[in-house]
């Protein structure tokens, strides 16, 4: 069974791609960096949360 994460993790991940969809991949260190300097997230579990959801939803728009 997989992780079930917050609504407020899924709709900040969700806008990210949205607005800024060409600078994701399916590399979870590169979508951490990303995150990071597109965000304002201080907490480094919380970065690694979207940036790990980003990475699963590009993944799931690519198959």
């Amino acid at each position: 069974m997989g992780n079930i994460r917050p609504s407020f993790i899924k709709i900040r991940a969700i806008r990210l791609c949205e607005e800024h969809g060409e600078k994701f991949s399916d590399d979870f260190d590169h979508n951490k960096k990303m995150v990071s300097e597109l965000t304002d997230v201080d907490s480094k579990k919380l970065r690694n949360w979207i940036a790990g959801y980003v990475t699963r939803y590009r993944q799931r728009r690519t198959d």
